[in-house]
């Protein structure tokens, strides 16, 4: 009966039921602990739940760590380190991420983990195959809804573009990408994958002028990682095949 009384005022006060279980299980010497336990467990509680909520919004494809990440055949520049991609000190700064290198080689492998740990700093975080973020765009722009969609994806703090330039992007493409980059200069943090090299990036783009103020906008608070390796997925079929 007591409990159905706390859930009541649980709900009335908007705390979480967990605070019903939680306050069958907590001991302490006094009223006060007892009382400060509680509101601590509900915090961790609502931490976590926010957490959740936010690696769920991200539309990430899979979940990856970062912890079993190896970067023994990544190139990281001088001016950063793990500990501050770890941290993500680049969305307080700023800053964006390009990670360049063979198919396979684990940049969306990094550019996920990354972006959990951004979501799990509290972090509002998006992620994007970048054709099909192209394509939604166009759908927008159809509906005559490009605005509140761009505002939308304005609204959080660090944006993913995977597969950068895997597909051909058209001119009507090129420009609403550009936008998106555009808007986010200096305001918002960008992590892209790519395997192609910024002087290909016009092949994709097709507009070599337009091509060149995306890459300035995006280099100029930016840094690089080159992934040397081997494509994992490759080798791990050969060991199969083997």
């Amino acid at each position: 009966m007591l409990s159905l009384e706390i859930a009541d005022c649980c709900k009335a006060l908007k705390i979480s039921q967990n605070m019903v279980e939680n306050s069958q299980k907590v001991t302490a010497d006094s009223h006060q602990e007892y009382l400060l336990k509680l509101l601590k467990l509900e915090i961790e509680h609502r931490e976590k739940t926010r957490q959740n909520r936010l690696i769920k919004n991200a539309g990430f494809y899979t979940m990856k760590s970062l912890e079993v990440f190896k970067f023994d055949e990544v190139t990281v520049p001088a001016s950063i380190n793990i500990d501050y991609l770890r941290k993500c000190e680049f969305i307080k700064d700023k800053s964006n991420l390009v990670f360049y290198g063979n198919v396979g080689t684990g940049k969306t492998h990094l550019a996920t983990a990354i972006g959990i740990e951004a979501c799990k700093l509290g972090k509002s975080v998006k992620f994007f195959r970048t054709a099909a973020l192209v394509n939604k765009l166009s759908e927008a722009k159809k509906a005559k809804e490009l605005s509140g969609f761009i505002k939308q994806i304005m609204k959080n703090d660090l944006l993913i573009f995977d597969e950068w330039g895997y597909i051909p992007l058209d001119r009507d493409g090129s420009q609403l990408l550009f936008e998106i980059i555009s808007e986010c200069y200096e305001r918002k943090s960008i992590i892209i994958t790519t395997n192609i090299e910024f002087s290909r990036w016009t092949n994709v783009l097709y507009d070599e002028q337009m091509t060149g103020a995306l890459i300035d906008r995006l280099l100029h608070h930016c840094h690089l990682l080159i992934f040397n390796g081997e494509s994992e997925r490759m080798k791990n079929s050969l060991i199969r095949q083997g």
